[in-house]
């Protein structure tokens, strides 16, 4: 899989996107993340990308052009297809089950706006969705971005050394994860439950789902009404 990242701030995505599992699944060649600066792609001396929106109003717009040009050069790059997406609070909530979607593309690309958004044109012409990571506004797409980038690249074959790494986790069945515990056996007066010691598997598996059973129930009804 290949992620482009275009952004005005490429060297803000560095050491999230190179380093632990997402650092050695690049190397192992199971993916490629690349940020690319949209600076690059103007077209005049002030390498300016941004102007007054038309109608009046506050701030400013990230224009079409040097977007276009930034995206047309990665896709002339890509080998195959392309999705493309916009991260933008007017997006649809990015879920467990994107992340299971993406996951099976050959090539992304996220577009990261700054100021207050980026023309519409490009959105029409370039985007083929837009997602947010919830009801708040960010100052720009990066951390987005990366977030997104770190939950769809996890899932691609050969990144986690097993599927069960990912399908025994939250969300992945609509379940929160059960409780997680370790050695010692008994910390600060707090003992490890007795489900998880008698050794027996199938006892410690029913366990374990009933604790996210129950975890789920509690902390989020509204992922329980749809079990």
């Amino acid at each position: 899989m290949r992620i482009d990242i275009l952004t005005l701030f490429p060297d803000a995505l560095g050491d999230v996107l190179s380093e632990s599992i997402l650092g050695r699944a690049q190397e192992r060649g199971f993916i490629h993340i690349e940020a690319h600066q949209i600076r690059d792609y103007t077209s005049n001396k002030q390498n300016q990308v941004d102007d007054y929106p038309y109608g009046g109003g506050r701030g400013a717009i990230m224009q079409a052009d040097p977007l276009y040009r930034c995206w047309e050069s990665v896709c002339d790059e890509a080998a195959g297809p392309v999705h493309t997406i916009y991260l933008s609070p007017c997006g649809h909530t990015f879920t467990q089950r994107d992340a299971i979607r993406l996951s099976k593309k050959e090539n992304i690309i996220f577009v990261c706006g700054h100021y207050e958004g980026i023309d519409q044109r490009f959105i029409d012409e370039c985007v083929d969705e837009e997602i947010s990571l919830g009801d708040f506004v960010l100052t720009g797409g990066e951390l987005p971005a990366m977030m997104i980038t770190d939950a769809v690249s996890r899932l691609v074959p050969g990144v986690l050394g097993d599927e069960v790494c990912f399908t025994d986790e939250s969300h992945w069945d609509g379940l929160l994860e059960y409780p997680q515990y370790s050695r010692p056996e008994v910390w600060h007066g707090l003992a490890v439950p007795e489900g998880l010691l008698s050794g027996n598997h199938q006892n410690v598996d029913r366990w374990r789902k009933k604790q996210s059973i129950l975890r789920t129930m509690y902390r989020r009804p509204d992922m329980f009404k749809k079990l």
